[in-house]
């Protein structure tokens, strides 16, 4: 049994990963790797802490001897990297965390596997030589677009924010492991993730819960901001895709093709709820309130998801009609338990 290396297994997006990938593949050992800051939990892999093929380990990846120590312990066969600072509005306050754990974390990763995989420059040793570093990032890295375009996996970056700038030093540090060592790498960029399990600071959570406790919904600035919106475990099954089956060297954009402002977003979580728990008096858009926009917010992302499409045959199951559905559910019976 292959012994898999998942950082950030309890995150969000990590963790609805985690319970994919052990449910669907047994021939893999998942040791998940998270520090359990405030993004993850270990009840979002509660499904999975009894599988005979998953074990966690609670650690950071910014410590280099202690993940020397576990990639030698472990001899990982591969690594499937989510761990990262990502809520940029803590960026805006505290940049030095992102820094330290997107770049710095990456750096201590990537750079275990090279030692332990390869023997020199283009020369992996022969129990790793199918080894696979596969680095999650964002669309954020491509900075914003006007009215009109999409982000392809040429768009040259241009990231705005301190977390979107880290990301994109984490994306370039293992393009060079790729370029300079040979090392077998690929790198998937996402639209915006929704669904199960998010953190509840974010947008969609935040929304559904403020409808639920009765209070203001804060919306940034006049609302307009645009996002493409990617049900979770579609994204996840297309990280699936590109683990197994990407071109080394190369980035896959992933993204839902379902482009929604904020303003439509809140509108139609509201509707919904309008409808499945009614408010004892008024409509929940009656809480719709406007807040300052922060520093430096993109007007819109939008992915161009057409190389994961056709290269490996990707498509998105849900969209944002179904997938908002099954997330209002998945949060009603978690904030009203």
């Amino acid at each position: 049994m292959k012994n898999i290396l998942v950082t950030g297994g309890a995150g969000f997006i990590g963790a609805n990963f985690v319970v994919h990938f052990v449910n669907n593949y047994p021939e893999y050992n998942v040791v998940n790797l998270d520090l359990l800051t405030y993004a993850g939990d270990l009840e979002n892999i509660k499904e999975v802490e009894n599988a005979l093929n998953y074990e966690f380990v609670q650690g950071d990846i910014c410590d280099k001897p202690f993940i020397d120590a576990l990639f030698s312990k472990y001899q990982f066969a591969n690594v499937i990297h989510f761990a990262a600072e990502s809520h940029v509005d803590n960026s805006i306050s505290g940049p030095e965390a992102f820094v330290k754990t997107n770049v710095l974390g990456t750096f201590n990763l990537i750079d275990a596997a090279r030692k332990l995989w390869m023997s020199a420059p283009n020369q992996y040793n022969e129990a790793f030589k199918t080894s696979r570093f596969h680095h999650i990032s964002t669309d954020e890295v491509y900075g914003t677009l006007g009215e009109e375009g999409l982000f392809t996996e040429t768009t040259p970056y241009a990231p705005n924010s301190p977390y979107s700038a880290s990301k994109a030093s984490s994306d370039m540090l293992v393009r060079s492991y790729f370029h300079t060592y040979g090392m077998n790498v690929v790198t998937t960029n996402c639209s915006n993730n929704y669904g199960p399990k998010q953190h509840d600071e974010k947008l969609i959570p935040t929304i559904i819960r403020k409808c639920i406790e009765g209070q203001n919904i804060p919306i940034y600035g006049d609302g307009k901001n645009v996002r493409d919106w990617l049900y979770v475990l579609d994204h996840c099954k297309g990280i699936e895709l590109v683990f197994l089956k990407g071109r080394s060297g190369e980035t896959y954009n992933v993204g839902g093709r379902n482009e929604r402002n904020n303003l439509y977003i809140v509108n139609t979580i509201c509707e919904i709820l309008n409808e499945v728990s009614p408010k004892a008096e008024g409509k929940y858009q009656d809480l719709i309130t406007f807040v300052k926009d922060r520093p430096g917010h993109d007007l819109r992302y939008a992915i161009d998801a057409t190389k994961l499409e056709t290269e490996l045959g990707w498509k998105a199951d849900e969209n944002f009609e179904t997938g908002i559905k099954k997330t209002i559910d998945w949060y009603l019976n978690k904030y009203k338990n």
